[in-house]
């Protein structure tokens, strides 16, 4: 005899499980300059868009403009798994932007 139940405890899991998924972090390396005088940085910022370059450089070029600075180059996009491996390369600029 099959338990009733189950069905809908699976229906139930996936559900729940949903959200979770649903929240991974996008995250893009970049790198960027502001002139006279010349400075550079790397840094990470979260990207709420689509998790591709384009759209992260589409997205943080107003955000560092913002600030007086110019975006050069989007290094990577990434999820959470790499965020504590480029901690501390980033510096002050880790989730600035």
């Amino acid at each position: 005899m099959k338990n009733p139940c189950l069905p809908l405890l699976t229906a139930l899991t996936v559900i729940l499980a949903l959200p979770a998924a649903a929240t991974a972090g996008c995250f893009a390396d970049y790198k960027a300059k502001q002139d006279n005088p010349l400075r550079l940085h790397y840094g990470v910022a979260q990207i709420s868009e689509a998790c591709e370059p384009a759209s992260a450089e589409t997205e943080l070029t107003p955000r560092l403009a913002a600030e007086g600075w110019t975006l050069l180059n989007v290094l990577s996009v990434f999820g959470d798994e790499g965020l504590d491996q480029r901690k501390d390369s980033a510096g002050t600029f880790y989730l600035r932007f």
